[in-house]
């Protein structure tokens, strides 16, 4: 039987300054995704990248600095691999993650979601990220996501 903390559900929103399609297409570029998804402070190797509703992905983040908590996977990494579930372009991306962890606390599958909404000022982006592993602190995933949605801000707002 599920804890309810496997149920934690974790958001983040910024309006950016581009239309919803250059966003999704930042989203669905290997190369654009790895320079601006990951966190300050750490750096994306995509290892598998299949961009299409039942593709998988494969994902190594290396922290770059000194980290007050170690990786998932190891003392500076978390891998990540997952499915791309939907792909509504302009609009929408589902995937679901697992993380490559011995540590039960991150087992488990967590899905997200990205919603784009046109607005006035440019594009609401929201990240929904359901059953959210219990051994990532809301805190420090908080700050995650929004220093997600802050790269994404800069790298499409040049």
């Amino acid at each position: 039987m599920a804890t309810p903390s496997s149920y934690r559900i974790d958001s983040a929103s910024r309006v950016i300054k581009a239309s919803p399609n250059a966003i999704y297409q930042a989203f669905m570029n290997p190369v654009s995704l790895r320079s601006w998804l990951p966190p300050k402070g750490m750096s994306a190797h995509m290892d598998v990248f299949e961009p299409h509703e039942g593709g998988t992905y494969r994902m190594t983040l290396t922290y770059e600095t000194d980290h007050p908590t170690p990786g998932k996977t190891s003392d500076n990494t978390d891998v990540t691999e997952g499915k791309f579930l939907e792909l509504v372009p302009d609009t929408k991306i589902v995937c679901s993650g697992k993380f490559d962890s011995e540590d039960p606390a991150f087992s488990g599958e967590m899905s997200q979601t990205w919603y784009l909404e046109a607005v006035p000022a440019g594009t609401k982006v929201t990240i929904v990220c359901e059953h959210v592993p219990e051994g990532i602190r809301k805190e420090d995933h908080d700050t995650g996501l929004n220093s997600t949605l802050e790269n994404l801000a800069e790298f499409i707002e040049k």
